[in-house]
């Protein structure tokens, strides 16, 4: 009998154990980063496009958009167009407001490096569907919080503002209502940064007369935060702020994220929520949420959160709808991205579920004793949400 040689063994042993190493080998998905597509002309402008909704996009499994059908229509529609011709470029400005004119994501917004559209408004599919909803009013004037309510409802308290570096100003108030009701108004959540700034801001001053008063009073009756018009901000506020008010980590929903390229391809739910800081007290006097048709994101997720508490309420108008929380794209394998001709698709990182198991993005949260935005009590100085908040608490 011929017996074989060694390597004979070998070869098939090595051939076996670089199979079972490729077979278990983690595979990474392979991205093609729309930021990288040359958009020479407007088939790559809208090759990037879809490449980056399709791997970035976390709402597929809610939104009604049939995106399949979007691609059949437009893709033809872009190579027609000639990227040196200034009304074939508004032409294409169209195109992207009637692609995503229905899509979910409340935080959408489309804003393009091309210098025939510096005059263009970006394109927001949820601003533009609100403006033509039957129950649309603007924005409560920050000077009703400013002047108003201290003038008419603060029994004593503080108020100020702050302008930031980057343009933006942040106005805040605070005060007790009655002596022992303590209000507390903010125009966007920045108060982390704020606070811990190494001088003194209008905005710390507030922060820190109300931080003040509900570390030192034990005559408190209630706690009414007001978002109204609030447009959102950092996350780190969420503990920061209601992080002050439990000594036990509250449960209020839960986020995921994309874990592939596919567009259902998604991470299990994590739950999320508020942990408390250092310093804590339990507050168990009736917390209450002003917020309206204006409050958008961090406003939603607080007031959600404040909601999911036993002592809290949530009094006004349906929230924005724009639930979804947002990072830069480094930190998920979904959110915001560029190409070479849109200077940012703003949209949002993470999926977030309220604790009852419901997606509220795109439709707003609901408040548990609703009143309508009134402009004539306003002009005569009267605030019915504020009174409607007081009423839970007195």
């Amino acid at each position: 009998m011929k017996m074989k040689s060694p390597v004979s063994y070998i070869l098939p042993l090595l051939m076996i154990i670089l199979l079972m190493t490729a077979a278990c080998r983690k595979d990474l998905p392979q991205l093609n980063e729309p930021q990288d597509y040359v958009s020479a002309n407007f088939n790559e402008v809208f090759d990037a496009f879809w490449t980056g909704m399709n791997n970035n996009y976390v709402f597929w499994d809610i939104d009604t958009v049939d995106w399949d059908r979007v691609h059949r229509t437009y893709k033809p529609l872009f190579a027609q167009l000639n990227i040196n011709d200034s009304n074939d470029v508004r032409k294409a400005y169209t195109y992207f407001k009637q692609m995503t004119a229905g899509l979910v994501d409340s935080h959408y917004n489309i804003d393009f490096a091309d210098t025939w559209l510096a005059d263009s408004n970006s394109v927001n599919p949820a601003y533009q569907r609100k403006r033509a909803s039957a129950g649309y009013h603007p924005r409560i004037s920050i000077f009703h919080f400013y002047d108003t309510i201290p003038r008419h409802y603060l029994s004593a308290g503080r108020r100020g503002f702050t302008n930031t570096p980057d343009g933006r100003q942040y106005v805040a108030v605070s005060g007790t209502i009655n002596q022992n009701i303590l209000y507390l108004y903010f125009s966007g959540f920045n108060l982390k940064t704020l606070f811990n700034t190494d001088t003194m801001n209008g905005v710390k001053r507030v922060e820190q007369y109300f931080f003040d008063n509900l570390a030192q009073r034990n005559d408190l009756k209630g706690i009414i935060i007001d978002v109204r018009g609030n447009g959102g901000g950092s996350l780190d506020d969420l503990n920061f702020l209601l992080g002050k008010m439990v000594t036990q980590p509250v449960h209020f929903g839960y986020t995921r994220s994309k874990l592939g390229n596919g567009r259902l391809d998604y991470t299990p739910w994590a739950p999320a929520y508020v942990t408390p800081q250092t310093g804590a007290k339990a507050i168990t006097v009736p917390i209450v949420m002003l917020a309206d048709a204006w409050s958008v994101s961090m406003a939603e997720i607080t007031t959600m959160a404040v909601k999911a508490l036993p002592n809290g309420h949530f009094v006004g108008e349906r929230t924005w709808g724009a639930n979804g929380p947002l990072t830069g794209n480094k930190f998920y394998n979904g959110g915001q991205f560029g190409t070479g001709w849109l200077n940012l698709v703003y949209t949002s990182s993470l999926v977030f579920k309220y604790i009852d198991g419901n997606v509220y993005e795109g439709v707003g949260f609901s408040p548990d004793r609703a009143v309508p935005y009134n402009p004539a009590a306003l002009r005569a100085g009267r605030d019915l949400q504020l009174e409607a908040a007081l009423s839970l608490i007195r």
